[in-house]
């Protein structure tokens, strides 16, 4: 048994400070204030001096670790996030894959997952392969632009069906439809997500009663529809916001650059501290950096001057937030842990509770990383 004593315990909803927690067989077995608990003489001790002890981080959306794509090289890209906190990790394959592409890349990470050195790769997050060919960085190479038809779809979804967490759509293309019950044929507790989307209110709520629960790096990516020129329109943004059941991804880089650092206020405050996930969507792209621009390190620019996806790790996204909204580090560990691990299904982990996978972090106020457990074994 590990004993993590003199601990600050990050719970879902209050911190508990000189407190243990007990790990045996790779969960966690009973835990709570240390005055009223008895550490057994034959423990491992591991004295965190009054660290922040917190869930495991479940980074949802992330295409990198390092310059390493987990579609070429997953595991050293599993190991980078780990090192960070994050003990899940859903691969992200993007759109401007051909079909062979999406195969070989399931493939890969399928295979990886199977290493012990994969054990953080929960899953993936399937970003395409039908989204709108107006949004997202290297759009020119989408080869996706043409008619959503079976003979095409049908084997990506057949050899990741099993492992795909969430399928990212734009629901104003015609025949998603036939895409999305092809996957809930497959797999009914498939969850969608709205992304690169012009979509109407009425095409996005379409797709609720199918599993659709998450907007895809929400405010990022996304149209408007403006039916008048005075008048500013609703699109995604505004029906992710409206929809209590969906869950707004963020992107929180240090300078606010994907969200601006008031729209993080506005979004928190209207969805709520229950429906935010933090991610990293991690890419590797080494566009020239535009003008107005100089002197950003934590995002990447594609060849057009575009942004494209970011080089954060999700602690570094959870101390951003803290800065620029004034969410506590309770609040942090909710969004990149417990509300990511209800809205992809992964119940057996996201919160510090008996009898879960004992997924942990211990970090500083500031969420620098000092020690990372998964399946209670100290990396």
């Amino acid at each position: 048994m590990l004993a993590i004593i003199n601990a600050t315990l990050v719970m879902r909803d209050h911190l508990i400070p000189e407190a243990a927690l007990f790990i045996s067989e790779g969960k966690i077995q009973a835990f709570g204030e240390m005055r009223k608990l008895q550490v057994p003489a034959d423990c491992e001790i591991l004295d965190v001096e009054g660290e922040f002890v917190g869930p495991g981080l479940i980074d949802i959306h992330t295409h990198c670790g390092g310059k390493d794509y987990f579609s070429d090289n997953p595991l050293p890209a599993a190991r980078h996030h780990l090192e960070h906190g994050t003990t899940t990790v859903l691969p992200a394959l993007y759109f401007n894959m051909d079909q062979k592409g999406f195969l070989d890349g399931i493939q890969v990470i399928r295979k990886a997952m199977g290493e012990k050195e994969g054990a953080n790769m929960g899953g993936l997050y399937m970003e395409g392969p039908y989204l709108n060919p107006k949004f997202g960085c290297d759009r020119e190479s989408n080869p996706w632009k043409g008619p959503v038809k079976a003979e095409d779809f049908l084997p990506i979804v057949e050899a990741a069906w099993d492992l795909t967490k969430v399928w990212a759509l734009a629901p104003e293309r015609e025949g998603i439809l036939d895409f999305v019950r092809a996957v809930k044929e497959k797999n009914p507790a498939a969850v969608f997500s709205v992304a690169h989307s012009e979509a109407a209110p009425e095409e996005i709520e379409a797709l609720l009663p199918y599993g659709l629960r998450i907007g895809t790096h929400h405010t990022n990516a996304t149209g408007d529809r403006v039916k008048y020129p005075e008048c500013r329109g609703v699109c995604v943004d505004e029906t992710v916001n409206y929809n209590s059941g969906i869950y707004a991804e963020l992107i929180c880089d240090s300078r606010g650059i994907h969200v601006d650092p008031y729209m993080l206020r506005l979004i928190r405050k209207i969805k709520g501290d229950d429906r935010i996930i933090l991610i990293s969507d991690a890419f590797s792209m080494d566009g020239p950096v535009p003008q107005g621009y100089e002197g950003v390190t934590d995002i990447n620019f594609d060849f057009a001057g575009e942004i494209a996806g970011s080089k954060l790790t999700l602690e570094k996204a959870c101390y951003n937030m803290m800065k620029h909204t004034g969410a506590s580090i309770v609040q942090a560990f909710q969004y990149a842990s417990y509300n990511p691990s209800r809205a992809t299904g992964l119940l057996d982990r996201g919160e510090i509770a008996t009898g879960l996978r004992a997924d942990l972090v211990v970090v500083d106020y500031k969420m620098n990383m000092k020690k990372v457990i998964l399946k209670g074994e100290v990396q």
